[in-house]
């Protein structure tokens, strides 16, 4: 029967094909959670049909960590749970079951060899995405996956609790007796992430927490910003403030740009801002520490040996050697100082007014970039209708979620794509379980 899944099976063509798709494993979505999928369901012996919307699979893939892929991180799995903003404690079952050791194997066995970057990043050693998302495809032909793309599906067909099929957008229907969904978020929307598997979900009634971005530059207020584009600090300190308290705050590296700023550290604390201003909160303030390093007292000390150092020297040069020259020109500029003005006459109070402006400058944001810029997106699924161990729906037997589509994200790092494959895998193999008689109840 599995030879005959290459042209797709129909609801009208006959008995015999009904009776064949209603043991099959249908995964929609090729993104990582679906791959893993459906090669794993296929590998334990249950016939499957991957549906992809585009025209090949693996787009956002593709293009993740700029086109390196950031596979997983090299953390233990407290480590890794510990990283997730939401549904961390979700994802403890199907992380354990395959965790990042095993990913990191699972990938070896398919001719990907990895390595281990800053701050336990972990990428392929050739730095290649595609050689993942083809180790991946291959994984799954040669399990016996049949992979249908340019096949958006529109809806998922439901009979007495149980899951029946998914009707495409052209109109198809297509059995199976187990039906993953792993079509992802907001993200990206070239790549396919367009929000269909909330839809999806919503239609045969699950709960659906509303999406934002995750993971997303700032837009922020000030020209002065943009106007340092391209420059990165690292070894800073940032909290996001807003209604009297405060949001996060996050250490490492950032970047200003065109429209504001981004960086590792602005989007871990994107997620919590862009919750703040969906639901209508006040403005929102990010205060740079430039100098975490030092407290106040040990800054105003360096300050005044460099000073004391070049003391004729004119203000505006005066922390060209504590900070980089594009941004010492912006406290220069914020200070009210004649930037002409010899060192040695810069009063005590005025100095220390340049230490306070160095630790807590500010910055307004007034909105995220669009959901379709952002890594992630927080939201989907909810937790609370699936049952961790196998990703299965508590509504609808035989339907399972996967992937970004899930009400969970993690910080940038390899997190949010070890979740991905984790639950994947795990969806993957409950499917073929139930397809296979293994989990008929």
């Amino acid at each position: 029967m599995r030879g005959r899944l290459d042209g797709g099976w129909r609801l009208d063509d006959g008995d015999e094909a009904r009776a064949a798709m209603r043991e099959t494993v249908v995964v929609v979505g090729g993104g990582a959670a679906g791959l893993m999928a459906a090669g794993r369901a296929a590998e334990m012996g249950a016939p499957v049909l991957l549906l992809e919307k585009l025209d090949r699979v693996g787009r956002k893939l593709q293009i993740s960590g700029k086109g390196r892929c950031n596979v997983t991180h090299s953390g233990g799995v407290p480590e890794l749970i510990a990283n997730f903003a939401s549904g961390g404690r979700f994802l403890y079952s199907s992380v354990s079951a395959f965790d990042n050791q095993a990913l990191v194997q699972f990938l070896a066995d398919l001719g990907v060899a990895t390595k281990v970057e800053r701050g336990g990043r972990v990428f392929p050693a050739s730095d290649d995405a595609g050689r993942v998302v083809q180790a991946l495809l291959g994984y799954c032909r040669r399990n016996g996956v049949a992979v249908r793309c340019r096949a958006p599906v529109g809806g998922l067909l439901v009979e007495a609790g149980r899951i029946a099929g998914a009707s495409l957008l052209s109109g198809e229907r297509v059995p199976a007796g187990a039906l993953v969904v792993t079509t992802g978020g907001l993200s990206y929307p070239g790549t396919g992430s367009t929000g269909d598997g909330y839809r999806l979900a919503e239609a045969v009634g699950h709960t659906v927490v509303p999406p934002v971005p995750s993971l997303v530059p700032l837009v922020v207020e000030e020209g002065w910003a943009r106007d340092l584009q391209g420059l990165t600090l690292r070894n800073v300190r940032v909290r996001s403030q807003a209604d009297g308290r405060v949001l996060g705050e996050e250490f490492g590296e950032m970047l200003f740009t065109h429209f504001g700023v981004s960086g590792p550290i602005i989007l871990t604390l994107s997620r919590e801002i862009a919750r703040h201003l969906a639901a209508g909160g006040g403005p929102v303030r990010l205060r740079l520490d430039l100098k975490p390093a030092l407290s106040p007292a040990q800054l105003d000390e360096r300050l005044q040996r460099d000073f004391a150092r070049s003391s004729r020297r004119r203000f505006r040069h005066a922390l060209d050697e504590l900070l980089p020259r594009s941004l010492a020109q912006v406290i220069v500029a914020r200070s009210g100082i004649d930037a002409e003005l010899p060192l040695h006459q810069v009063t005590r109070p005025a100095r220390l007014g340049i230490g306070e402006t160095i630790k807590d400058l500010g910055l307004t944001v007034t909105r995220t970039m669009p959901a379709a810029l952002a890594i992630v997106t927080a939201g989907g699924v909810t937790t609370s209708e699936i049952d961790p161990r196998t990703m299965e729906s508590k509504l609808i037997k035989g339907l399972y979620f996967a992937g970004e589509v899930v009400d969970y994200d993690a910080r940038t790092g390899g997190y949010n794509l070890q979740a991905a494959f984790s639950t994947g895998r795990s969806a993957g193999e409950a499917a073929a379980a139930r397809v296979r008689g293994a989990d008929k109840g």
